[in-house]
């Protein structure tokens, strides 16, 4: 039976379909764009073009999106008619050609402005019993779209595993301090800790999702790289995040030192798989640890998967204050 992967020129699209091609399994990429991983050119607002794929299709791994990236360069309604109404479109089709499993890839942004914590207070413990405050059209429509979700799963019968993903993209942080502070690398391998996944263990979520969706019939689910962390560590992590990796992790300083990395001074919220690994019998590899064993034998951190993937850009054209323009 064959999996229909939406967003394929993308960075998980492709990512999905190259992990499919090579596993020998049949797979149907669909998107706006041509791409060597792109089977299906048109949108996925386009209920008669979907419905033609639909046909001997056993699982939809819902990948396309617009992304944070757009906030600046895109219309309320560009949000709203790609991750709002596209989702309901390929639901809508995915239910009536009873598709076994969809899984919808969301994002950690939803929880929005419950993941920064007042002054003084402890980091934010981000499980998925964490309300979701938007603060951007982007964490707003992926909300409205789990909703969504959620209702044809209960309602429709149709088994669906939401995905809540953290930062797998390789560009540098959009914040311009953030770059002038920290290298890519350095920045991206801290983030391991506590707000980063690379993007096999998110392709690896969403297979083991595809699978466990008909037991499960609906769940929640984030997906981020195991934290060394515990609630306890909060109010540590907010008033000296350095001094406890240094205790978990003997061998950092050293380590960091040698390339001139720093970690970041605080840590504000940590994102914890518990649920994930438990109910979806998810096995992310790509951890703080691992990172730390690969610099020690001078190797890349990421996974070959990342390599191959690599740098997309969310746009057609540059931006010479950063990777994209943001919103103040």
């Amino acid at each position: 039976m064959t999996i229909l992967v939406t967003g394929s020129a993308g960075h998980l699209g492709e990512a999905l379909m190259r992990t499919l091609r090579i596993a020998g399994r049949p797979a149907i990429g669909l998107d706006i764009k041509a791409s060597p991983f792109t089977d299906a050119v048109g949108s996925i607002g386009d209920r008669d073009f979907v419905q033609r794929l639909l046909p001997g299709v056993r699982s939809v791994l819902h990948a396309a999106t617009l992304h944070k990236p757009h906030v600046a360069t895109h219309a309320y309604q560009d949000f709203l008619g790609v991750n709002v109404q596209g989702t309901l479109a390929l639901l809508e089709a995915a239910s009536a050609a009873s598709v076994e499993s969809f899984v919808f890839t969301s994002t950690t942004s939803t929880f929005g402005s419950a993941l920064t914590p007042a002054a003084g207070e402890p980091a934010a413990w981000i499980t998925e019993d964490v309300i979701p405050i938007p603060k951007n059209i982007y964490g707003a429509s992926k909300v409205a779209a789990e909703t969504l979700c959620e209702l044809f799963a209960r309602r429709h019968r149709l088994p669906v595993i939401v995905l809540r993903t953290s930062r797998f993209f390789p560009e540098a942080d959009d914040d311009a301090q953030m770059r002038q502070r920290y290298g890519t690398d350095n920045a991206q391998a801290n983030e391991l800790l506590n707000r980063r996944c690379d993007i096999q263990d998110v392709v690896d979520a969403h297979l083991v999702a595809a699978e466990r969706a008909s037991s499960l019939g609906f769940g929640r689910y984030i997906v981020s790289a195991t934290t060394p962390f515990g609630p306890e560590d909060c109010a540590a992590l907010r008033a000296d995040a350095p001094g406890l990796v240094h205790r978990l992790f003997p061998d950092c300083a050293e380590l960091y030192a040698a390339r001139g990395w720093t970690l970041f001074p605080q840590v504000d919220r940590i994102y914890v798989n518990a649920r994930a690994r438990a109910e979806l019998g998810w096995h992310p590899r790509y951890d703080f640890r691992h990172m730390l064993d690969c610099l020690r034998e001078g190797r890349d951190f990421r996974s070959p998967l990342a390599s191959e993937v690599g740098s997309k850009g969310y746009h057609d054209r540059d931006f010479s204050e950063g990777p994209y323009p943001v919103h103040d």
